[in-house]
């Protein structure tokens, strides 16, 4: 993920509302949202190269995001891939404070990341960039390639955006939050951060919807939790040359005791 805006507890009836974009190379390879029959059930896109996930959902509760923290030049080759601190989450047996202990334990051995993590309501930020880890507070918070609410002009945007669309209290709209990360609009150039990769990749970098000839939005994803645990995800993906597909999932979340498992219903249309 290159962009995450996450609405806790803001909506009375939905208090998990997230909003996402992935961003990566077209070449890279990669699989649709679909329930993994690794024996997990988590419900997740899969990047191939990797083996792991940019964002899922576990039928157990948990809730896991991730993006890349942007550093030009300061890269460990050999480092293990960021997205299995997602699926690892997902699947594994350990606590959100237990996995905290392991990922602060491990951290300088990944490259620059970015993670939220959710357990029994339970909202946690951490990254190997920016301390201690951060215990979220309710309200509307983004997400890019910077540390938490760092006010890029996507994040600033976007954050915005979303906070109209449920300033009305009406249950959300899918596409209306869909239609929030479409955004192409380039901010001016005034605006843009300084990253350490040029003005031109800057411009590129800086819509919250990318598009150019080798990198883009792979994947726009909106998931809606209401509160009584009814989790719907929404998939939309993307090639070099446009759309490629979408996918539409529900599972149901335990809400009293944590732990439970349910069925999920996935739906495809139009799937390569």
């Amino acid at each position: 993920m290159c962009l995450i805006v996450f609405a806790h507890r803001v909506h009375p009836d939905y208090p998990i509302i997230i909003a996402a974009n992935r961003d990566e190379f077209y070449a890279r390879p990669t699989l649709a949202l679909d329930q993994w029959t690794d024996g997990s059930d988590i419900v997740a896109g899969r990047d191939l190269e990797g083996g792991g996930t940019w964002m899922g959902v576990s039928p157990n509760g948990r809730i896991a995001a991730l993006t890349n923290y942007r550093e030009p030049g300061i890269r460990i080759d050999e480092a293990p891939s960021r997205g299995h601190l997602v699926s690892d989450f997902l699947k594994g047996p350990y606590s959100l404070n237990h996995y905290l202990k392991l990922l602060e334990s491990t951290s300088n051995q990944y490259n620059g990341f970015n993670i939220l993590l959710s357990e029994d309501g339970r909202w946690v930020y951490y990254s190997n960039r920016g301390g201690a880890p951060q215990e979220l507070r309710a309200g509307i918070h983004g997400l890019s390639n910077h540390a938490l609410n760092t006010p890029w002009p996507k994040v600033i945007k976007s954050c915005r955006a979303v906070e109209e669309r449920l300033a009305a209290h009406r249950p959300p709209a899918t596409e209306d939050l869909m239609q929030v990360l479409q955004d192409r609009t380039m901010p001016p150039d005034a605006d843009l951060p300084g990253t350490g990769v040029g003005l031109e990749w800057e411009r590129r970098l800086g819509s919250i919807f990318i598009e150019s000839d080798i990198y883009g939005t792979r994947s726009s994803t909106v998931l809606l939790v209401g509160k009584d645990g009814t989790a719907r995800m929404h998939e939309r993906t993307f090639g070099r040359h446009g759309p490629t597909g979408e996918v539409e999932c529900e599972l149901q979340l335990p809400v009293e005791p944590p732990g439970a498992r349910h069925p999920v219903v996935i739906a495809a249309r139009g799937r390569s």
